[in-house]
């Protein structure tokens, strides 16, 4: 597939998905919100993150990173950018509704409109795997950086996690029919409408699965340096996929309120798991979920 026709994907896929994308993954700005990412971005680093002035969001969606980031105080000022007009409208609208201050950029990653030594942290969640041109996105990620900023990404796919996962996919297929009769819930009918097109397109739009090395190798050839790859979530990730590929078979309507209380505290249990006890002893290549971190020169 041409760079241009994956931009372009890209685009329509998460303009399509703007209005209710927090709702399908369960996105909040509270305190539990905050507690999530700036333990998602400690992890990333490998230590407490410090206080940054100010900060870049590559492929900010809605503003799960930065909304959150600001509200825990983390960050001072923000700058985020992606290339769907409809989630940089959605997260200017959350920002307006929350009361903070987010300047926002509708660019490419391979092309920010921004001068050198800009900011002191770069970062990211779920966003590396849709870029074409990771070697010029990595290039610009330090050029923006001023010297000894941090570069953080997290949520990024590992070639391994995504190949088990889908088995628990697969498996809530041949399960939906009898999943939706004990929940009472109807299936989802086949419609050729927007939801179907989203559908189609995110096929599409994921175009890298990563090992640690891949990320590795990138951000050292940019110019980065004291680079740390972990991973992130494997019993936490197994669930989730087999929650969200029941639910994706019913009507949204139908998913009955306990179900939703024990999908989301079964997640965050398994998470708590996976920290303690898998995200210490496994290798980062197993898990459904890569970080990076790593220091500009």
């Amino acid at each position: 597939m041409l760079a241009e026709d994956i931009r372009e994907a890209n685009v329509r896929y998460h303009d399509l998905a703007a209005e209710h994308y927090d709702e399908k993954w369960g996105i909040n700005y509270n305190a539990a919100g905050q507690a999530q990412v700036v333990g998602k971005l400690r992890k990333a680093l490998g230590h407490p993150p410090e206080h940054y002035p100010r900060a870049l969001e590559i492929g900010a969606g809605t503003g799960y990173f930065t909304l959150n980031l600001l509200r825990a105080g983390v960050i001072d000022e923000a700058v985020a950018t992606d290339i769907s007009p409809g989630m940089l409208e959605t997260l200017s609208a959350s920002a307006e509704s929350l009361g903070v201050e987010v300047d926002t950029a509708a660019c490419e990653a391979s092309e920010l409109p921004f001068e050198d030594d800009s900011f002191d942290l770069v970062f990211g969640h779920a966003v590396l795997h849709h870029l074409p041109d990771l070697e010029g996105s990595f290039r610009e990620f330090r050029r923006v950086l001023r010297p000894g900023g941090t570069m953080a990404f997290c949520g990024e796919p590992s070639r391994y996690g995504d190949r088990i996962a889908e088995y628990p996919k697969r498996a809530a297929w041949r399960l939906s029919p009898l999943w939706r009769a004990l929940v009472g819930a109807d299936a989802r009918p086949e419609q050729v409408d927007l939801a179907a097109e989203e559908g189609q397109l995110e096929q599409v739009v994921d175009v890298h699965a990563f090992t640690p090395r891949d990320l590795s190798v990138q951000a050292r050839a940019a110019g980065f340096r004291d680079v740390r790859v972990g991973g992130e979530e494997l019993a936490a990730s197994l669930f989730g996929w087999v929650n969200r590929s029941l639910e994706a078979t019913a009507q949204p309507d139908d998913v009955p309120y306990a179900w939703s209380l024990y999908a989301y505290h079964g997640y965050l249990a398994l998470q708590k798991l996976d920290r303690a006890l898998l995200e210490p002893r496994l290798p980062a290549a197993l898990f459904y979920n890569l970080l990076i971190s790593a220091r500009a020169e």
